[in-house]
């Protein structure tokens, strides 16, 4: 498999450990766009959800579509923040990021995994994480270097975010591995073992986050929380202030994702 993929397959498996057994128990198994974890995943590919709908529709709009991949949780990423020096989005963000200062730390336990990765694909962050849903119908895409680098900073932001509330217990663990399936390596399955057992510290994640790419660190991290907890909101505080965002652009990543501002 590749970070990648399991980026994708942890989106979903922590929504589903975290978010949407939660919301469905609070509001009674329905939905509304933009009013629950059902109306944000549908929103994210221009759809919507409906009342009653079961838990894989609902997380259906992290899928992304086929055939360009500009909807879907990786358009979302894509659309986040400045466009950097490179006007090339994120994916101009990405450039030699797994040689950077922070990736031996970072992918250290994935051993000699990136060396065979593509320089190129042709394809940017978003069009290749969301080929690697499982019910995307176009192939998947195999991510380059960098672009796994990203999906790794990408997935200890979710792990972290995910423990922020003192409750990613061993039972949600599993649930979340289980999600996996028998899909991932041996490596891979060490790498997330090991972001579960890391100690959560915003700050240490912020340090290892490329400059203009803390709006979608932090996207991502909002997606793996309720944000029903005062130990939740004190997280994202500490981690916009570690990424030296301000007021204003987090409340607007809230809006876009449907969850509540963090500030008044």
């Amino acid at each position: 498999m590749s970070l990648m993929k399991t980026l994708a397959k942890v989106a979903i498996g922590v929504a589903v450990a975290k978010g949407a057994s939660a919301m469905m128990k609070n509001r009674g198994g329905t939905a509304s766009a933009g009013g629950s974890l059902g109306g944000l995943l549908g929103g994210l590919s221009g759809g919507q959800a409906q009342g009653g709908a079961g838990l894989q529709d609902m997380l259906g709009g992290l899928m992304g579509g086929a055939h360009g991949g500009t909807g879907g949780l990786g358009g979302l990423l894509e659309g986040l923040g400045s466009a950097g020096a490179s006007g090339q989005g994120l994916q101009g963000m990405l450039g030699g990021l797994a040689g950077g200062a922070g990736a031996a730390g970072l992918l250290g336990a994935l051993g000699g995994a990136m060396g065979g990765r593509p320089t190129d694909n042709g394809a940017s962050f978003g069009q290749v994480l969301n080929s690697n849903f499982d019910q995307t119908p176009e192939e998947p895409i195999e991510p380059t270097a960098d672009q796994e680098a990203a999906a790794a900073l990408m997935l200890r932001a979710m792990i972290q975010a995910a423990k922020s509330d003192g409750q990613l217990d061993d039972a949600e663990q599993e649930k979340l591995m289980g999600q996996l399936g028998g899909d991932i390596d041996a490596q891979e399955a060490a790498f997330l073992k090991t972001e579960m057992q890391r100690p959560v510290d915003a700050q240490a994640l912020a340090r290892q986050v490329p400059n203009a790419m803390g709006p979608q660190v932090y996207a991502m991290s909002v997606l793996a929380i309720d944000l029903d907890s005062q130990a939740e909101a004190q997280y994202l505080h500490k981690l916009a202030q570690a990424l030296n965002m301000d007021a204003a652009s987090v409340n607007d990543i809230h809006a876009q994702l449907g969850v509540p501002s963090l500030y008044t």
